[in-house]
């Protein structure tokens, strides 16, 4: 686990100080002038001359928290490559940037390739030579000896870059599911990339400017889309891409792995749950793989019980474990299943208590450690647990992924029930066999009970739309958005352009299910924007966080499964409840409460140190000045019954 950044450039002597080649604007991505907020013309940033040695290494301090054990960097012609190191595999020997024994090849690399044992031995096999024993040396020699193909056989989490020095080509690549991050701009003549958008300003071409495509996306979903971020002229590479190139030019842009819809009709049920279960231990297996302690996160769902139960089970020792829990009452405090959980496996159970003054004197922080908002109030209470895992171990494993692979999410219920009531209704059989019917999704229906206000929403208009147009409302975090942006603001905010990017996700054409389109739209989406969190959140504190249940064989296995299969009845998890059936107590197992980490916000707001922060922020001149939401809507934001709703929490986020 590490920071990485560099540039690729073309292989000329630096620009003179104050040249047009180091002053020059880039050209912004945007279509549109946000001149409502940005207040006109933007001008080139004026920084100085450095060299790209200096740039690097200050790249490499606004990363030091990924990696405090050591740092490096190293250049040559049409590259410069900077890393800073959290040392987890062969510790004394892995440092990098890790050249090749002639030389020829360099990579830096931020991750762990979990299979890197298995293929040592079948390089070693083929007459390759190891100097060290890290998994960064594995993947520079499989990559040097097979190229880009060798991405199809890594299993792990990573984002890295590989040059060839004596041809000038290079690779950008980013694992399947974006749980490790890497982003990038384009100047004239050089690509420079980082593992935090904060990294990529250090670089005098590079300027912080808001872009409104990237922000449609934010206020809508409280995410981005399709690579896109906050920040103009700086996308994400796309979890499942590379890119290739020559000095400073981008040739070619590849998805490398996506999802699989092709359906499996042979095998049965019994087949899929021993395939499921043998590859949810393997993936454990494979991710407890370390030079350091070990822990795991424990909420008390089944998610991160399964993944702790495997790891203690492979671990052969006392795993820590870590929870965390609100005095605000029971419905903020699972502790009462985690403790349980631990109890069963033996753990040794450690959590902690987050406050308001926490949450009001961090906020700003982690809003920073994220470089741009995200997703929702997970991010404080996962950044407190980390905080206390960090305390005890240098890795933690945990259960993120588990609802949108597997269906966990109760909108996923909320939207079969319309779609049965459209088929009783209307006598259609709009997805034909893979159908829920209203007669087997009634017993599942009590686990809504606390999804009311979200029904109410739901069904207020639309109803019986399109799939596409009925999900979206589903996740749309702006239904009002005319109310809280000011008129300059609204008048250049597109629903339509929004609802079309929405579209090329969730029209996947391989899937044919609702349930399969739902599932695959937060897979590409909200799932790498709450990894982002959970990377972030660890790396503030230089811990490495592993997520088993992300696997590509985990999830192939899972999406050739028939439809009703794996969500028969609108029961969400089906197919795994029933897989992990007997390793869990049945008091997790069968959970119908479960909170997903609860912040008691609302209650904050009522007053105290939250209250005054959130007032703070939203009622200063500097807020009101930007042009973006209206005072008098902030205002009623605040003062609503339900207190702090996530249209409050996305216009906290951004202000900051």
């Amino acid at each position: 686990m590490c920071g990485i950044c560099g540039i690729f450039s073309n292989p000329h002597p630096p620009a003179e100080a104050g040249s047009a080649a180091q002053q020059a604007p880039r050209v912004p991505r945007s279509s549109k002038a946000w001149t409502c907020i940005t207040h006109g013309q933007r001008k080139p940033v004026d920084r100085g001359t450095p060299g790209r040695d200096d740039v690097i290494q200050e790249m490499m301090t606004l990363l030091a928290h990924r990696g405090p054990d050591s740092e490096g960097h190293c250049s040559g012609p049409g590259y410069a490559f900077g890393h800073r190191r959290l040392a987890i595999i062969d510790i004394e020997h892995g440092a990098q940037p890790m050249a090749s024994a002639d030389g020829r090849y360099c990579i830096v690399f931020n991750g762990e390739i979990y299979n890197y044992l298995e293929l040592r031995r079948r390089l070693m096999q083929g007459g390759v030579d190891f100097r060290t024993a890290s998994d960064t040396e594995v993947l520079l020699q499989v990559l040097i000896h097979e190229g880009v193909s060798a991405l199809d056989q890594l299993n792990g989490m990573f984002a890295f870059a590989f040059i060839d020095r004596e041809m000038g080509e290079w690779l950008l690549a980013r694992d399947p599911f974006g749980i490790k991050p890497l982003y990038y701009t384009v100047l004239d003549g050089e690509i420079v990339f980082a593992s935090e958008i904060k990294a990529l300003l250090a670089h005098p071409g590079v300027e912080a400017a808001a872009d409104w495509k990237g922000m449609q996306h934010y206020l809508t979903f409280q995410y981005c889309l399709h690579g896109e971020t906050l920040f103009d002229g700086i996308a994400a590479l796309e979890p499942g891409f590379y890119l290739k190139g020559k000095a400073g030019e981008i040739t070619r842009t590849v998805r490398y792995w996506d999802t699989n819809y092709h359906i499996d009709e042979h095998h049965t049920e019994d087949y899929f749950k021993d395939r499921l279960l043998w590859l949810l231990r393997d993936s454990a297996r494979l991710q407890i793989r370390s030079d350091v302690p070990v822990g795991a996160y424990l909420s008390g769902g089944i998610d991160s019980s399964i993944v702790a139960s495997m790891a203690a089970e492979h671990l052969g020792g006392t795993l820590p474990v870590f929870h965390g829990r609100f005095a605000e009452g029971a419905a903020y405090d699972e502790s009462a299943y985690a403790k349980v959980m631990a109890e069963t496996i033996g753990a040794e159970y450690h959590d902690i208590v987050p406050t308001a003054n926490d949450f009001a004197e961090l906020l700003p922080d982690l809003i920073y450690a994220l470089d741009a908002p995200v997703a929702g109030p997970g991010l404080f209470p996962q950044h407190i647990v980390s905080r206390l895992a960090a305390e005890h171990v240098k890795v933690v494993l945990g259960g993120q992924g588990g609802d949108e692979i597997f269906g966990g999410y109760a909108r996923y219920l909320i939207g079969y029930l319309e779609q049965a009531l459209k088929g009783a209704i209307f006598e259609t059989q709009e997805e034909g066999k893979h159908i829920v019917t209203l007669s087997s999704i009634i017993p599942n229906l009590p686990v809504l009970q606390q999804y009311r206000p979200l029904m109410q929403h739901f069904w207020r208009d639309g109803l019986f739309d399109e799939m596409d147009a009925r999900y979206f409302r589903l996740i749309d975090r702006s239904p009002d958005v005319e109310t809280l942006l000011t008129g300059d603001a609204f008048a250049i905010f597109n629903r339509d352009e929004v609802f079309a990017d929405f579209q090329r996700v969730f029209n996947h054409p391989d899937t044919v299910s609702y349930v399969s389109k739902m599932t695959h739209f937060d897979q590409k989406t909200l799932l790498p924007a709450l990894l982002q969190v959970e990377d972030r959140m660890s790396m503030a504190v230089s811990l490495e966080s592993r997520v088993p249940l992300l696997d590509t064989r985990i999830v192939d296995t899972v999406t050739s499964m028939p439809p009703p299969m794996k969500f028969r009845g609108g029961r969400t998890k089906y197919i795994f409840k029933k897989t992990i059936a007997g390793l869990l107590p049945a008091s997790i197992c069968d959970r119908k409460d479960k909170m997903g980490f609860p912040v008691p916000l609302s209650e904050w707001m009522a007053a105290g140190p939250v209250c005054d922060f959130v007032h703070d922020v939203l009622m200063s001149k500097a807020c009101a000045e930007r042009g973006l939401f209206s005072p008098a809507a902030l205002e009623r934001l605040m003062k609503r019954e339900a207190r702090f709703g996530r249209q409050l929490w996305g216009a906290l986020c951004l202000e900051l």
